[in-house]
């Protein structure tokens, strides 16, 4: 099966289909919660708890994520998450304070994402599965481009009608999941038992752990991610004092940059990596901190164009094989519903840690450009020294990780 069968088969053009739409509305939406914050003269330091409450939902959510991706046919799961979300942009509309909107909207992504990526390994074979990611983040950085800059746009000029576009997107996203094929669930729950549910998350958590690929995956795509996020947010506060450009469209559109290069990157490993070559993608990985690091000292638009680029680009390459990776050995081990559940765990644990670190700094009113600087340097450490235990088989993570458990 070469890629342009994978693409052109009904369940794959489905799923990037209902993809790129509800990642489009996404994006929009949370340049529209910028707008409406701003317009509430909301305290700066708010602007970045937004994707506090986003993510807060992936993390309480987490134990049964997986567990209801795996028990019913993941096409229907995706589209329970869409309708989830259209309720969150409804009540957005409606007036609801965008902070608690939003964690409506991050219920509804929570139960999206395991079943997104986990249909992949059920969609492809393994030999396939990196291709099959980069066909997938292909699509979802085209959207998560279009989405910043029509959001970015629409929040500057009609933010009512950038949340009415974003709340028919995602009923469309929901239309359109009714067309991915019924798969015969992976892992069939026969009782809903909260306690027991936790209890087999963190058995599975624990039995992937203990998995060194699976744990350099998870590790590793969790700081990316969540450097990404905060990035996103960085922009907003970073354009007015370097470039001295006070609207919205400019930061949403420089988040596209930075989409572009991941879609570059994600080209580059489908053509250079494979799951037995992962290991290439180490090198990309270090520099995305000492590039944001590099970022934070432009003041010309088109260096900072440049620079995030890179970022972008780098963060492709590192990340879809390692999301691939993931897959195939959750696939192989707890169901890739579960292993995705898991690796949206830490990657939201990574995203509140380092927007965290943001906001309290931001609180003490420490300029932007010294955040930023903590921000590349937290990163190039941690991808640096994952990167430094997967030379060395990783056995001082396994070794800390072995005691913790």
């Amino acid at each position: 099966m070469n890629v342009q069968s994978i693409f052109l088969s009904r369940g794959m053009l489905a799923v990037m289909l209902a993809q790129f739409i509800s990642a489009l509305a996404d994006n929009a939406l949370l340049f529209a919660a910028i707008a409406l914050l701003q317009a509430g003269s909301a305290p700066a330091w708010q602007i970045p708890l937004l994707q506090e409450f986003f993510v807060i939902a992936y993390i309480a959510l987490a134990p049964f994520a997986g567990p209801f991706a795996d028990t019913l046919p993941k096409g229907r799961v995706m589209l329970i998450a869409n309708s989830m979300k259209f309720l969150g942009a409804a009540a957005m509309l409606s007036g609801l304070n965008p902070l608690l909107a939003y964690g409506m909207v991050g219920l509804g992504a929570a139960a999206y994402s395991p079943a997104k990526y986990g249909i992949l390994s059920e969609l492809v074979a393994t030999d396939k599965l990196v291709k099959a990611n980069s066909l997938m983040e292909g699509s979802t950085i085209v959207a998560i481009l279009l989405g910043a800059v029509i959001g970015g746009w629409l929040a500057d000029y009609w933010l009512a009608g950038a949340l009415y576009a974003v709340a028919i997107a995602y009923l469309l996203a929901a239309a359109i999941n009714l067309l991915i094929p019924r798969l015969p669930p992976a892992h069939p729950l026969t009782t809903f038992a909260p306690l027991s549910m936790c209890r087999d998350f963190i058995q599975a958590t624990r039995k992937l752990m203990r998995d060194p690929d699976a744990r350099f995956s998870i590790i590793g795509t969790s700081i990316f991610w969540g450097a990404g996020s905060t990035l996103r947010f960085l922009l907003v506060a970073w354009v007015p004092v370097a470039l001295h450009i006070q609207d919205l469209s400019t930061p949403a559109n420089l988040s596209g940059a930075v989409a572009i290069g991941i879609a570059i990157g994600a080209i580059a490993a489908a053509r250079w990596v494979e799951l037995h070559t992962v290991n290439r993608a180490l090198p990309a990985g270090v520099l995305i901190g000492l590039a944001i690091m590099a970022f934070a000292y432009t003041s010309n638009i088109y260096m900072a164009i440049a620079c995030l680029l890179l970022i972008g680009l780098l963060g492709g390459f590192y990340a879809v094989p390692l999301n691939a990776l993931l897959q195939e050995r959750g696939h192989q081990s707890v169901g890739s519903g579960h292993a995705i559940a898991i690796q949206n765990l830490f990657e939201n644990l990574s995203m509140l840690l380092l927007m965290g670190v943001y906001i309290l700094l931001s609180k003490q009113q420490l300029p932007i450009i010294p955040i930023m600087m903590t921000i590349g340097g937290l990163v190039f450490i941690a991808t640096g020294s994952l990167a430094w235990s997967r030379i060395r088989k990783g056995n001082w993570v396994g070794n800390i990780l072995h005691r913790i458990q």
